[in-house]
């Protein structure tokens, strides 16, 4: 039974025109619950199956869809349907670009069938560009808490491992050094913003140094060809015979595991940080600020 627009607007003080509350919490449980279900498989096994992403996807829209057959309401599907479509691009866009696995790309395409909550499409938006700042914010907490945290497992031997990275890089620190003097230098006679640029400058060596030994000693390991699963990230190019099985981005295919486990007892993997938590961090915001008729939307 559809509730009056008059209590319906009461509640959500943001409009809703034609969706029923229980539509819109129903979609949220749906994407809470694949998302949590995501960030433990991401945690324990550094994978996010197919099947949980696609299963949302076809959920989410099949709900959409089976709704709006029903009751005449095509703009609760078509909206999802655009949704699902501005975020097959992004999604693509971080997967090509390199910054998503391809597991975390399919988990942004399928979010986008859930997130547009209205049916007025200015609002989608900024449903969307709320999500996607709340997104970048929350992962850029949580990817440095993983660089702080993750040294202290084996801090002598990361401590050894940012030592040769300065050695091994310093010829790109000492440009970066005169660059930053010379930019304090101008920043002390003329302008102090220019001297906020020349403390970047001289920083961003150290960051880099930082985090290329995080790369390579805390999220390198050595794995036995009998446990890895298709994509995972090979360290380095690995020759047998006249064969060479590429470090890809998308990482090993079936095959070429078997032909690992044929040559190899173990292998160099690199393992990425689970990033699904970040997901479900941004998306759980972005649903108390919504219903919570935060100023963030009246800003956008």
């Amino acid at each position: 039974m559809k509730l009056p627009a008059a209590i319906r607007k009461q509640i959500y003080k943001i409009p809703f025109t034609d969706f029923l509350m229980i539509e819109i919490i129903f979609l949220i449980i749906l994407a809470a619950v694949f998302m949590a279900l995501a960030v433990v498989n991401d945690v324990k096994e550094r994978i996010v199956p197919n099947w949980l992403n696609f299963s949302l996807i076809i959920f989410a829209l099949g709900f959409r869809f089976f709704y709006s057959l029903f009751n005449e309401n095509f703009p609760f599907f078509y909206h999802g349907l655009a949704g699902f479509g501005i975020f097959f691009i992004l999604g693509n866009a971080f997967y090509y670009g390199r910054i998503f696995a391809g597991g975390d790309a399919k988990l942004m395409i399928a979010l986008g069938a859930v997130l547009p909550f209205s049916t007025i499409p200015t609002m989608n938006f900024k449903i969307f560009a709320v999500f996607f700042f709340l997104f970048l914010i929350s992962g850029a907490v949580y990817g440095f808490i993983w660089s702080i945290f993750l040294p202290m497992k084996n801090f002598k031997e990361f401590r050894k491992e940012l030592s040769a990275q300065f050695e091994k890089n310093k010829k790109k620190f000492y440009p970066a050094l005169i660059f930053g003097i010379l930019l304090l230098a101008a920043g002390i006679l003329t302008n102090p913003i220019i001297l906020y640029f020349g403390l970047i400058v001289l920083i961003m060596p150290y960051l880099y140094f930082y985090a290329k030994a995080v790369d390579e000693n805390c999220l390198v390991r050595n794995v036995k060809t009998k446990n890895l699963t298709g994509g995972d990230w090979l360290y380095k190019d690995v020759k047998i015979g006249n064969r060479t099985i590429k470090a890809r981005w998308d990482g090993l295919s079936e095959s070429e595991i078997k032909i690992l486990r044929k040559k190899f007892k173990s292998v160099k993997i690199r393992q990425g940080i689970p990033f699904t938590p970040v997901f479900l961090m941004s998306f759980l915001i972005l649903v108390w600020l919504y219903f919570s008729n935060s100023f963030i939307f009246e800003m956008i």
